[in-house]
């Protein structure tokens, strides 16, 4: 309770009161937090189901949080069902595109801050195509956000949608990324921070830019993978796996094991079922079935210009 003194006139300390009054109460509503019109992409209680993992694809020297959350993004377009104990199957991706709508994909959106992680390889013959590894856009086909492979320019783009609703990109051009079209598996991994991009390669930090603050995702739109930017149909590439990580630290934290033969262990699982029992996988390789760049640019909203035909957009 506030006390004056008596010395000073009724009127004023009325007036001091009523002012006291008016401050605690701007102070409890700017204390409160704002979840009521928190954007979905940016709710992380419950917004990212757990992801079984196993745990020989990690590091020891770097501690794992207590849960793994993700998707599975392989799982969802491409049907791999279940765990696989030892090596990842590769998929030879055929003529299906493979594109979804955003909510079948992520239900209740994912965290601000995440990892993407993906092996492939690129063949002969599209080595130096330009393609989405991963995009989501909305139903007006702006582009929300966007991992793209320059085969020709040999470099890799993170875009994302700002708050004021134009497209900013990042182009990472590190010459260590001329590997990663040499027709052999690699691992290209994003962390994305609220005030960082990231971009590791077979598991060394390449380059981090510093970002600006992004707008939160629009998830009534379609989400795709692996689909060329000229004409918006499946890359021919092979593909391993690629996975959303709702913790921006596990592109760090994952090692390449996958990438040197027979150096995967088989070890317990992480955060998920027990696998199914393990099975001779023959044969490993599946089927699935029937602009110049800058270091950092200020776009106009990036339009989806080819989408796949009969797909209800």
């Amino acid at each position: 309770m506030f006390r004056f003194s008596s010395g000073l006139p009724s009127s004023i300390r009325a007036m001091i009161y009523y002012l006291l009054r008016w401050v605690a109460f701007f102070w409890i509503v700017n204390s409160v937090p704002r979840t009521a019109g928190m954007a979905v992409s940016e709710r992380t209680d419950g917004s990212c189901p757990p992801l079984t993992v196993e745990d020989h694809r990690f590091s020891d020297s770097l501690d794992r949080p207590l849960e793994i959350t993700g998707f599975d993004l392989t799982e969802k377009f491409l049907l791999r069902k279940g765990t696989v104990t030892e090596d990842l199957p590769s998929f030879r991706l055929g003529s299906s595109p493979l594109i979804k709508p955003t909510k079948l994909i992520f239900p209740d959106g994912f965290s601000s801050e995440y990892s993407l992680v993906s092996i492939f390889r690129v063949r002969r013959t599209t080595k130096k195509d330009r393609w989405y590894l991963w995009q989501i856009f909305d139903k007006s086909r702006s582009s929300q956000v966007s991992v793209v492979v320059d085969g020709d320019k040999k470099v890799v783009e993170f875009s994302y949608q700002t708050l004021l609703k134009t497209s900013l990109r990042y182009t990472f051009k590190s010459r260590d990324l001329h590997a990663l079209f040499d027709r052999m598996w690699h691992k290209l991994s994003i962390s994305v921070q609220s005030n960082s991009i990231s971009l590791y390669m077979d598991c060394t930090l390449l380059e981090r830019k510093a970002s600006d603050e992004k707008d939160s995702i629009d998830f009534s739109g379609y989400t795709l993978i692996t689909t060329r930017v000229e004409d918006g149909k499946p890359v021919d590439i092979e593909l391993k796996k690629i996975v959303i990580y709702c913790d921006p630290y596990m592109a760090e934290m994952e090692n390449c094991c996958e990438l040197v033969e027979n150096k995967c262990g088989v070890k317990k699982t992480v955060n998920g079922t027990s696998p199914p029992p393990a099975t001779v996988q023959s044969p490993l390789m599946l089927s699935q079935p029937v602009s110049q760049s800058i270091d950092r640019c200020h776009c106009p909203a990036e339009k989806v210009r080819s989408i796949p035909p009969n797909k209800g957009l």
